[in-house]
């Protein structure tokens, strides 16, 4: 226990009474994430404001009490969860979008901002803000920032870091800070802004966001390809993108597909081994002209249906379905290693194969999907955890996936981050002068180590 009674007292005076949770059944709420581990907090806080997370952080200096930011809980690799006790700083009551500058597309917004709320914000302003991970409805831009979040669009238009132009944060001992501009360049010092994006709350509390906003494509058409063949599917990712640049290009396995069927709008042929879920987005004619563009060069190819959603009810509930894979995951087996491996677009079919060698050789359900368009394959090991034997081989099968990723020129996480689940793989991918230098800068913005302590580095 790292909450004295004397420093419990000095947190009470930072807030108001309703914003500190010390109640078991209620630190129940926030002692676990997207990964179903379990860590309970001795105390939890939710501040309203900037000032109020800097006196908390002060006291947490003065009395060396582990802190753990978090957003809304549904980060994959453990990054929320309070391993060391102590501390979870809940910022979901900080969630004012403080600003929409239309002229200079720019949204000012707080770190508890539900990343829906903001692109229902902005729609009736003619402008979008892109980054789409599938929690989208109920994550934080808080906890996108910190984790760098992805998601479908990223193959057109990028992550979060691209649309972060500056922030303010908090530091360990209480101190404030402004990274960052609010106009397209800037180049003053060193580019604090992206070391503080995907730093999974180990260096600062961020708590105001500006956000880079793009005028909002006004047409979208939807196109749904089934192959008999998961290599042929997935090889043809790569020549597909020499001709168009969609907004969205998902891949789903055979497995993924059965497990959400119920949700696509239409009977799939028994012989589909592979999906390939794309959508063009932009002006009426652009995409009818990229439309046109897919149609021509999929006439040579070999599959087994193409189908366009003909209505906004058929494109929502194709769309439904690729966003249920995760959680209809758990009808395969209790629980989930979920890895979010990265590699060159022209070599997903190698790791596609190496994916399902893993599976043959194993008695664990192995599968797959996810943005295929930018290389970020979702491998999904389902095991039992209270059988060791599977967890035993779950955890090889995640070994041999990570190199096999290395190998192929990928990196083991694209969007998910490191937290506490990949911390022990990171020297797979990492040089030890690397690792020594990012350790360095922990120890700079945290010497004392109290910020989301456990994270990152093994």
């Amino acid at each position: 226990m790292s909450l004295t009674k004397e420093a419990l007292q000095a947190l009470q005076k930072c807030v108001d009474p309703d914003q500190l949770i010390n109640a078991h059944e209620e630190l129940l709420c926030y002692s676990y994430d997207g990964t179903g581990r379990e860590f309970l907090p001795e105390a939890v806080l939710l501040p309203v404001s900037n000032e109020e997370v800097s006196s908390i952080m002060k006291v947490a200096s003065a009395y060396n009490i582990p802190v753990v930011p978090r957003g809304a809980g549904s980060g994959m690799t453990g990054g929320s969860l309070p391993v060391a006790g102590g501390l979870v700083l809940s910022l979901t009551r900080m969630n004012r979008i403080i600003e929409i500058d239309k002229d200079n597309q720019i949204a000012v917004v707080e770190p508890g901002v539900i990343n829906q709320q903001l692109r229902q914000a902005l729609h009736p302003l003619g402008l979008f803000y892109p980054p789409d991970p599938a929690s989208l409805k109920f994550c934080t831009i808080g906890g996108n920032v910190a984790e760098c979040a992805g998601g479908p669009s990223a193959v057109k238009y990028g992550v979060t870091r691209d649309y972060v132009l500056g922030l303010d944060a908090v530091l360990a001992d209480g101190r404030e800070i402004s990274t960052g501009v609010r106009t397209a360049k800037g180049v003053v010092g060193y580019d604090l802004t992206r070391l503080l994006i995907g730093s999974e709350g180990t260096l600062a509390i961020i708590t105001k966001i500006i956000l880079r906003v793009i005028p909002r494509p006004t047409s979208r058409r939807t196109v749904l390809l089934l192959s008999d063949s998961i290599a042929d599917a997935t090889g043809l990712v790569a020549r597909l993108l020499h001709i168009i640049t969609p907004a969205t290009l998902e891949y789903l396995d055979a497995t993924a597909l059965n497990i959400v069927a119920d949700k696509i709008p239409f009977q799939l042929p028994t012989q589909t081994k592979a999906m390939l879920l794309l959508e063009l987005d932009g002006s009426k004619e652009m995409v009818a002209s990229q439309a046109n563009q897919l149609n021509n060069f999929l006439e040579h190819e070999n599959l087994l249906m193409v189908k366009s959603a003909s209505t906004d009810e058929e494109r929502d509930s194709l769309w439904q379905a690729r966003r249920s894979v995760s959680p209809a995951a758990f009808a395969l087996k209790p629980d989930k290693m979920g890895e979010d491996v990265v590699v060159p677009r022209s070599r997903i079919p190698k790791l596609v194969a190496y994916t399902e060698h893993l599976a043959k050789i194993s008695t664990l359900p192995i599968f797959t999907f996810g943005h295929a368009g930018d290389g970020n394959i979702h491998v999904n090991i389902m095991l039992d955890r209270s059988k060791p034997e599977e967890v035993e081989q779950a955890n090889d099968a995640k070994h041999k996936l990570f190199k096999q990723v290395i190998d192929l020129g990928g990196t083991i996480s694209g969007e998910h981050g490191i937290g506490l689940t990949k911390k022990d793989y990171l020297a797979i991918e990492l040089p030890p002068t690397s690792l020594n230098i990012q350790r360095q800068l922990k120890q700079l913005f945290d010497p004392q180590n109290i910020l989301n302590p456990h994270k990152i580095f093994p």
